[in-house]
């Protein structure tokens, strides 16, 4: 029968509660749980104690988490050209990006670049749901973590119950400091890891550690390690539930192909102990293939009931099916009674993607914006160039008849090299620059560069006239930036 049939005084419940303990029946029965959490693997605290699973997606989850936590510290100490890959150097308005060198006047290919993860995510989400929340965010990544450290200082999560309900002892307390101590030194680290990406690595990890970083730096340094502290260690799953956006509007991306962790009610249904290897369905028997150990919510890191059917609450980790394929596999039924399933699966129908408008509509918005980029970044230019005119006067006059115009030109090297440019003013007209055509700026120099234009009074009409200040890369002249700007005369 299906979960929301299950009753206290239902028979499935009843036979569990009546049978005799054996082998097989690992756990209290199930019970009725809300939609917000599951008690089953809560302590009288509140914490939700999860059991430690072992099976393919929480390997693969392990692989992809470990590889998240180590490209998180290890790239702010990967050097291209003598300077760190990935810096944002607040200081000096500069970011650093594997030999880019972005100014504020560039964030907006960062804003491409993040409005195409968005779409990218989206789309991912029309074929696995809410992997990205299981399987590669930070927050589960470090929840795991410090449960981990957690496991290996108080034991299995019955271990970890039993420790809240103790009264307090030398053993406790031993035990609670050893595991708050590395939680600290875990924080700690992360906190210099998110830092070392606006202060260069090497020197941040020496002066935190020397105690020569600065106020600034080092408050910093802790407000981010109270933070992972506080997410990782004592919120958990609170974070998934209540304070992450994606959890409430990730189920507008579904659709009937969306393969999330799903729990197969026709074929588990109804549920109960039994003896191993029992054949469900028989005559006289309206046993389904759940044998109601509850392992699913033991397993589970945000405490939920997968079999209650899709929600909100899941991150997809996998924990559940991978529990759940162990009990199979030990009463020697089918696997994935709960597995990554579509709607479509559960019913047997075969659906293309191909005719799916969220699949069409975000491939599409993943296209276009990856286009955007490699347009904004081919025509990005390594010079900045910025012309302002003297303000204090229209124009004047020489005592040999010709007319002047003074400007103020601010020009930056964007490049992380030494460069020589040529400037010019490019017009119709017959106009002539006062001023050193050639120009040295070191790596990201600016300077303000005053210059004159001058022309014969006789050679050019009354009024305004349009001219160009164009600046060229020597070494290479396709990189050339120019500005248009008004020259006076009576």
């Amino acid at each position: 029968m299906p979960k929301s049939e299950v009753t206290p005084n239902s028979p499935s419940v009843n036979k569990s509660v009546n049978a005799k303990p054996s082998s097989v029946e690992l756990h209290i029965p199930i019970k009725i749980l809300s939609n917000e959490t599951a008690t089953g693997s809560n302590t009288p605290s509140g914490n939700i104690h999860f059991r430690e699973q072992k099976g393919d997606f929480q390997r693969l989850r392990t692989m992809m988490n470990s590889l998240l936590i180590v490209l998180f510290f290890a790239l702010p100490f990967i050097s291209i050209d003598g300077r760190q890959a990935i810096l944002l150097d607040i200081s000096q308005q500069q970011f650093f990006f594997f030999g880019i060198t972005l100014w504020p006047q560039d964030f907006t290919l960062l804003a491409w670049i993040f409005i195409a993860a968005a779409f990218g995510l989206f789309f991912i989400t029309v074929f696995w749901g809410r992997v990205w929340c299981g399987y590669l965010c930070p927050q589960t990544a470090w929840t795991f973590i410090y449960v981990w450290i957690e496991t290996r200082i108080e034991g299995s999560s019955n271990k970890r119950k039993q420790l809240d309900k103790a009264s307090w002892s030398g053993s406790k307390i031993g035990k609670r400091s050893t595991k708050h101590l590395l939680w600290g030194l875990a924080a700690l680290l992360t906190g210099c890891g998110f830092i070392s990406y606006f202060i260069p690595a090497r020197e941040l990890y020496i002066d935190i550690l020397t105690g020569n970083a600065s106020f600034w730096v080092t408050s910093w340094v802790w407000f981010f390690a109270i933070c992972t502290y506080l997410n990782a260690g004592w919120m958990r799953e609170q974070m998934c539930l209540h304070c992450c956006p994606y959890s409430r509007f990730q189920a507008v991306m579904f659709d009937a192909n969306t393969k999330t962790v799903t729990y197969d009610a026709q074929r588990g249904e109804s549920r109960g102990p039994r003896k191993r290897k029992q054949e469900t369905n028989l005559r006289g028997s309206n046993l389904g293939d759940c044998v109601d150990c509850n392992l699913c919510v033991e397993v589970c890191p945000t405490g939920i009931d997968i079999r209650n059917g899709l929600q909100y609450e899941c991150i997809n980790c996998g924990a559940c099916v991978d529990a759940c394929n162990e009990t199979m596999l030990k009463f020697d039924y089918k696997p994935n009674l709960i597995g990554y399933m579509s709607e479509n699966d559960l019913k047997g129908v075969s659906y293309s993607y191909w005719r799916s408008p969220r699949f069409l509509g975000y491939g599409a918005a993943v296209v276009i914006m990856l286009i955007v980029i490699g347009l904004d970044l081919n025509s990005r230019s390594e010079i900045q160039l910025n012309v302002i005119r003297d303000r204090q006067s229209l124009y004047r006059e020489t005592a040999d008849n010709k007319i002047e115009n003074t400007y103020q030109l601010k020009i930056r090297n964007k490049t992380q090299d030494t460069k020589q440019y040529q400037l010019a003013v490019d017009s119709e007209m017959p106009f002539s620059l006062i001023a050193d055509p050639i120009i040295t700026l070191a790596a990201g120099e600016q300077v303000d560069y005053p210059v004159t234009v001058l022309a014969d009074k006789d050679a050019i009409p009354s009024g305004r006239k349009m001219i160009q200040f164009s600046v060229t890369d020597v070494k290479q002249p396709s990189q050339q930036v120019s500005q248009e700007t008004g020259f006076f005369s009576p």
